[in-house]
């Protein structure tokens, strides 16, 4: 099991799960409203992350591919569907659906 310590709009939210999880996944299980608009894929950044502390795990071709087209972005963020959870982490969530007045997208697979 790893520790998860995500800072939201609503504030902090930690929680325990399973190894070689998504992350995105994890939040939206324990009640953060992250958006993923492209379902997971790779392909939209909307449920971006800013890694704090931990190990995130290796950063695959299509994810560094989707966040090169991104200016706005520091050396710490990661696709939360792009994370299996190999380590504890403490994440800053980027985008949420409250916050952003949208749905938050189909439910990537797991």
């Amino acid at each position: 099991m790893h520790k998860i310590t995500a800072e939201t709009a609503e504030g902090i939210v930690a929680f325990e799960v399973e190894e070689g999880r998504k992350l995105v996944l994890c939040l939206e299980d324990n009640g953060v409203d992250i958006l993923h608009r492209c379902g997971g894929n790779a392909k939209c950044t909307t449920c971006r992350v800013e890694v704090l502390a931990g190990d995130p795990g290796e950063i695959g071709e299509p994810e560094k591919i989707v966040l090169a087209t991104k200016t706005d972005l520091n050396d710490h963020t990661r696709l939360s569907c792009q994370i299996r959870l190999i380590d504890d982490l403490q994440v800053k969530v980027i985008n949420q659906a409250s916050v952003k007045g949208i749905d938050a997208g189909p439910r990537p697979a797991e």
